[in-house]
Order: structure tokens, then C-alpha cells, then sequence
């Protein structure tokens, strides 16, 4: 449990970091003076700043000013930050302020952060694809370029209360015989399940590095109809590149990824427009800490893809037209452009500001929901306390 704690947050601190670093060098770079870059988030620890003469100086713990940019360490170990000059809108005269500068660079320093977390994934998933990605494999989706190794069958899948569950099986198990068989495809794993309905099956299963032996008795399933374990399987392997077509598919994997994000929000905004239904399942921070857990059990290899996934997640949702998000700042400067003068700086800020408050409202009930799915929730615990009154 500390490892998964330690690793979440060297996780999130990566992303948000690299997001950070990209709103600080395209501010430098437009000439907009960058009054504070933070290593996590407030209250301040220590804080620097670097003189004419090269020479560091502190500053004080509440500081907000100094004559070069401001670099602090702060208690709350969650990525960074940075504060740059008039991008709450003061201080538009001066030559080395964010309202000074014209819409496209404005627009250029919000969207650098989102395109930072969008290079970091492909990077990462170019070391992936370099030393061994684990991917789906289908013969349909690998190029003939690829090296693949270690194919398995996995379990992504446990249905509650059904044979598999009972048996102990669990989600990234890997089915290494049946009855004594190897079996190397879905389907034969599908078929064979179903012509033992009834009938006690042996299992020999990998978890971890450690292999163990336990029995199913495969039922006819609701959900398929057919007999089965209750588990849904993958075929995984390890897929890797020459290193000097690596970075093309890291690439291309990285737009397919921002692609298929795109498409999973309009989905889900589509379902909670048309039927008022939430499909698929929406983490908060204790969700994405476990599914953090479970990464590190898989290992190394599938930490960097989990890393990937998440930073693109973080640029799509932090581009999103959401008042208080860096897509919801762009939307306010478009919305200017096409008007040909601002919204009054009162007006955007309270949208901000109810922006924010409904984005920290939504991390709280889906927090919420990550207790509830992962300990059974407070519902569960509410009534176990009722029963005492």
C-alpha cells in the first residue's frame, strides 16, 4: 500500500510537472514575466529566486513578489504549479504581462501544458514500444515490423459470484493450463468452458511470479448464454520496435489514444444528455491510486503505458471548454477574438470560479464513488452501524 501511495503521486507529480513546465517556457518564451514556479502545491517550504549577479536568495515563506521568478518547494506533494504575471487579468500595460500580449500568444501559453502531457505520453510510449509494450495482440493490428513475445491469456475481467470468483481467481491472472492443456487462443478457451458445464475444471494459474493451482465448475452464464467461468480474457503480449521506428508508433499510438479519449467523453456526455445513464466508469483520485496498485503488480512495462494513458487523460479533460481549465481560458480568448474586445475580467472570474467549485464538487462525489467500489462504501458501513442503534 505505501509503494502504490509513493508511486501515485511520483506519478501525478511527473504529469503535472511536465504540464507546468510547459505553461513556464512558453511564457518565457512570449516574454511574460513568470513570478513563482512551484514543486507541489501551497503552503511554501522554501523559496529562491536568482539575482542579476547569478547569486540565489531567499524569500519569505508568504512572499509573493520578488524581482526574478520565484522557485519554491511546497508541503502538499501534488505536481506544480506556476504564476505568471497578469494571467488573472491585472497588470495588462505592462510589457511583461500576460493580458499584454496578443490572443495567439495567449492561446499559445494555456494550450503548452495539455500539448506537454500529450509529448510526455509519447515519449513514454516510445520507451515502451522500444523494450516491450504489453498490447492486445490480434493479427489484424500488428505490423509485421514488430517483435512479439511472452503471449498469454489473461483475466480482465472477474464477474461477481460466479465460478471464477469463488475459485479466487483474480483480474491480470494469467491461465497457463487447463486440465493439463495448454490452450493458446480466446476461442478454445471459450469452447472448451462450455462443453465442461457442470463438470469440476483444474487451473493452472500465474500471479505475479507465483504459480497456483485451483478447480471451477463452469455454469451456464446469463450474460453469454453460454457455459463459462464468469471471466472476460485478453490475449496479451509483448509487443516491441526496432529503435528507430519506435518513436513513429509511439507517436501514432498517441494519437490514437487522444482519439479514443475524445470519443469515450462524447460518448459518455451523449448517454447523460440522451438517457440520463453514466456508461464505462469515471476515477477520482483513490480510483486512479488503485488502478496505480495494479500496474505495479502487472510491472514495469505496463507503469510507463498506465503513465501514457493517464497524461492524455489529464491533456483531454484540461482542454475541455470548462470555465477553470485551461480549455475553458481558450474558449473566454476565442470568445474575444470573435467579439473584438473582452468579457468584462468580474464576469470571467466568477465563471472561473463556479468552474472550479463544480470541478472540486465532482472530484468529491466521485471520490465517493472510488471508496464505495473499492471498500464496499459507506453505505455498507452505515448499516453494519445501524444494526448496533
Amino acid at each position: 500500500m505505501l509503494l502504490t501511495i509513493i508511486v501515485f503521486f511520483l506519478i501525478l507529480g511527473l504529469i503535472v510537472l511536465v504540464h507546468e513546465l510547459g505553461h513556464f517556457v512558453t511564457a518565457r518564451r512570449a516574454g511574460v514575466k513568470v513570478e513563482e514556479f512551484g514543486l507541489g502545491l501551497p503552503p511554501r517550504a522554501l523559496g529562491f529566486y536568482k539575482d542579476d549577479n547569478g547569486k540565489w536568495k531567499p524569500v519569505g515563506l508568504k512572499s509573493k513578489e520578488a524581482p526574478k521568478t520565484i522557485w519554491s518547494l511546497n508541503w502538499i506533494p501534488l505536481g506544480g504549479f506556476v504564476k505568471i504575471k497578469g494571467e488573472e487579468g491585472g497588470d495588462a500595460n505592462d510589457p511583461d504581462s500576460f493580458g499584454n500580449k496578443s490572443i495567439w500568444q495567449r492561446i499559445w501559453i494555456l494550450s503548452a501544458g495539455v500539448s506537454m502531457n500529450i509529448i510526455l505520453a509519447a515519449v513514454l510510449l516510445t520507451i515502451g514500444l522500444t523494450i516491450g509494450s504489453p498490447q492486445a495482440i490480434d493479427e489484424d493490428n500488428i505490423p509485421a515490423v514488430a517483435r512479439v513475445s511472452d503471449v498469454n491469456i489473461r483475466i480482465m475481467e472477474v464477474l461477481p459470484d460466479s465460478p471464477a470468483a469463488t475459485a479466487g481467481i483474480e483480474v491480470a491472472d494469467a491461465i497457463v493450463q487447463v486440465d493439463g492443456q495448454v490452450l493458446t487462443k480466446i476461442t478454445d478457451f471459450q469452447n472448451y468452458f462450455d462443453s465442461k458445464v457442470g463438470q469440476e475444471v483444474s487451473l493452472q494459474i500465474k500471479r505475479d511470479e507465483a504459480i497456483i493451482e485451483t478447480t471451477v465448475i463452469p455454469e451456464i452464464l446469463e450474460e453469454t448464454e453460454r457455459g463459462g467461468m464468469g471471466v472476460a480474457l485478453i490475449e496479451i503480449g509483448i509487443v516491441s520496435y526496432p529503435w528507430y521506428l519506435a518513436p513513429a508508433f509511439g507517436v501514432w499510438e498517441t494519437l490514437k489514444l487522444v482519439g479514443n479519449i475524445f470519443l469515450g467523453f462524447y460518448l459518455v456526455i451523449k448517454s447523460l444528455l440522451i438517457s440520463q445513464e453514466l456508461i464505462g466508469e469515471v476515477y477520482g483520485p483513490v480510483g486512479i491510486a488503485s488502478l496505480v496498485g495494479d500496474a505495479l503488480q502487472l510491472g514495469f512495462l505496463y507503469l510507463i503505458q498506465f503513465t501514457a494513458v493517464l497524461s492524455v487523460i489529464i491533456a483531454v479533460i484540461n482542454y475541455l471548454p470548462i470555465p477553470a481549465l485551461d480549455g475553458g481560458r481558450v474558449m473566454f480568448l476565442l470568445i474575444e477574438k470573435v467579439r473584438g474586445k473582452s468579457i468584462k475580467p468580474k464576469i470571467e472570474t466568477a465563471a472561473h470560479n463556479i468552474g472550479f467549485a463544480l470541478l472540486m464538487l465532482l472530484v468529491l462525489v466521485v471520490t465517493f464513488r472510488d471508496i464505495s467500489r473499492i471498500t464496499n462504501g459507506f453505505l455498507g458501513f452505515w448499516d453494519k452501524i445501524s444494526g448496533l442503534l
